[in-house]
């Protein structure tokens, strides 16, 4: 099967890359894949994929709240061309979208039936590239997913690994509720989707829930470090743009197709120990 795949070189696209390895990828990276470029649906087009993943994109979720222009020529015009790109050759596009396109007024998990209502720009883009991909590719599947990290880039846990080794104490707020996702372990999920005739909706994420305060907790008890963690308010935490406070996702219809991701404490575990192999490696390569 032949996938071209956005964002290669991001979080997500670096697993992928790693799950797909039976497959013929072919890397869709800037600077010769621009999501700004008028052109890029040809060129998506000329490479004749069978399946276009879209996992590029502008994540930085208080970025796009300073410049939701932006979040919209990259979150929205962009997955419309790469949209258009697929459909000229009539392959299955699979858009990676986010657990903020809720407003977390819910209790219990977000279906994939339940009503979108964002609370920032960030969510707000991508919601209206979820609308654009389904218009323009009829053979789309959209993947919403929630609170991701890898061992490449950064994320919350290497942020609270990095401030536990240089700081006695870490304010984390303890007023969001989410479900943590080990990026490896999404990609082999949407590996699996990516060779199964799936489309429309799917919520995929870490099973379980936390707070990002748990989450910190969490962290901090798998590496064995004693530094003191402060519980904030997200009112205290003085972010640009307004998170929900509750974004768990119910993970049921991706069960219906016999798949799963591991708990999340798991996937954080599975993360230490490759964060642990990683190590020495990055270490010889300076």
């Amino acid at each position: 099967m032949r996938i071209l795949l956005t964002g290669a070189s991001g979080q997500l696209g670096h697993e992928l890359r790693r799950a797909l390895t039976a497959e013929d990828v072919i890397p869709a990276d800037q600077p010769g894949y621009e999501l700004t470029d008028p052109g890029i649906a040809d060129k998506i087009a000329a490479a004749k994929p069978d399946v276009v993943i879209h996992a590029a994109g502008y994540t930085d979720v208080d970025g796009c709240e300073r410049d939701p222009d932006t979040a919209h020529r990259l979150n929205v015009q962009g997955t419309r061309r790469v949209a258009e790109g697929a459909a000229k050759v009539c392959a299955r596009l699979i858009y990676i979208s986010t657990d903020y396109v809720f407003d977390g007024k819910k209790a219990e998990p977000y279906t994939e039936r339940d009503p979108v209502n964002p609370l920032n720009a960030y969510g707000c883009s991508k919601l209206l590239g979820e609308q654009e991909a389904l218009a323009v590719c009829p053979e789309t599947l959209i993947i919403r997913t929630s609170w991701l990290y890898c061992t490449i880039g950064k994320n919350f846990v290497k942020t609270i690994l990095r401030l536990a080794a240089t700081q006695p104490e870490i304010r984390v707020v303890n007023d969001q509720r989410g479900s943590p996702t080990y990026a490896r372990d999404l990609a082999g999920v949407i590996a699996q989707l990516a060779r199964r005739d799936v489309r429309g909706l799917v919520h995929a994420g870490g099973e379980g829930e936390c707070s990002w305060y748990e989450f910190a907790a969490a962290i901090l008890r798998e590496i064995g470090s004693d530094c003191r963690l402060i519980p904030i308010s997200t009112a205290e935490s003085d972010r640009l743009a307004v998170r929900p406070p509750y974004s768990v996702l119910s993970t049921a219809k991706l069960r219906q197709h016999g798949l799963s991701l591991l708990p999340w404490r798991v996937g954080l575990q599975r993360f230490i120990a490759d964060q642990t192999v990683l190590a020495p490696q990055q270490s010889e390569m300076k």
